[in-house]
């Protein structure tokens, strides 16, 4: 989101609105940086990917008003950021989320990983890759001559240019969505893919549109979001049991207690699908802000 302060409104140009949220980003991921740096709470790293996940979306939303080589190169080290402290987020919230009741050699054996999943994280956000990544992105946001838009970009308005953006990404959603009931895992997956692109995108673009209208269509697509985000869960849970399989010394017997986990972790099926099936359509009935 914008930082604080800042007013972003239908004629906001999208380069200026892409700039104010790529400073607000920026000043998340510092934050949560240090605290990743300085501690072990959870919070640190699940924010700094929760920044990272902006920065990249704010940059996929407004590519078709401001792209070029330093936008592609921010977004990419973005994503190299967010791959080096994905590993840490991942397995607490397997361990603390997707299973219960640990046995304590998991436990011996996830806590070995945490701590070397939460140095991988620490080393990259203290490297000079990441601080030539942070001069960066500082640049842009305070929109140096090198990080300029075209000039039919700056001559926009954020709201006809959200009004594009956001059609294209909707009506790709419900182009997904077809024949709903028998899509396949990989179907699904695409669905989601897209569902998170349109929540971004509307997020960003609400305050051109300044509608009371855009506040239950944003909360539908995070419905549906993590709707279709606990079915992928699964995918996850396998990940995070092989990552545990594999670490474990030869005194260690975690062969029974994993596969205690697996089944835990694969449970709840058809409630999983009936909460999916409410989102989707709750998403098909809410109302088109940026068309109101």
């Amino acid at each position: 989101m914008p930082a604080s302060g800042t007013r972003i409104a239908a004629e906001t140009a999208p380069d200026v609105a892409l700039r104010h949220i790529a400073a607000a980003c920026r000043a998340d991921l510092s934050r949560y940086r240090a605290i990743v740096l300085q501690s072990r709470r959870p919070i640190g790293i699940h924010q700094a990917r929760v920044a990272l996940r902006r920065l990249r979306a704010a940059f996929s939303v407004f590519r078709p008003a401001v792209d070029g080589p330093e936008v592609r190169a921010l977004s990419a080290e973005a994503r190299w950021l967010a791959g080096e402290c994905g590993p840490a987020r991942d397995l607490h919230v397997f361990l603390t989320e997707s299973v219960t009741d640990v046995p304590p050699v998991v436990k011996r054996v996830a806590a070995r990983l945490a701590s070397s999943h939460l140095q991988r994280a620490r080393a990259a956000l203290s490297s000079a890759r990441y601080s030539a990544f942070d001069e960066r992105l500082q640049a842009f946001a305070g929109g140096t001559p090198e990080a300029e838009p075209a000039a039919e970009a700056k001559a926009a308005r954020l709201d006809t240019f959200g009004r594009t953006v956001l059609d294209a990404r909707h009506g790709k959603v419900l182009r997904r969505g077809r024949s709903f009931d028998r899509l396949g895992e990989e179907q699904l997956h695409r669905l989601r893919i897209g569902i998170k692109k349109l929540r971004y995108a509307a997020t960003y673009l609400a305050p051109a549109f300044a509608s009371p209208a855009a506040k239950p269509y944003i909360e539908a697509t995070v419905r549906l979001q993590g709707a279709l985000g606990a079915l992928n869960d699964r995918a996850t849970a396998a990940r995070m049991l092989a990552d545990i399989a594999t670490a474990a010394r030869p005194t260690e017997d975690t062969a029974a207690p994993l596969k205690v986990l697996a089944r835990q972790a694969a449970s709840g099926e058809k409630r999983r699908r009936r909460k999916l099936e409410r989102a989707w359509k709750d998403f098909r009935k809410v109302g088109r802000f940026w068309r109101a």
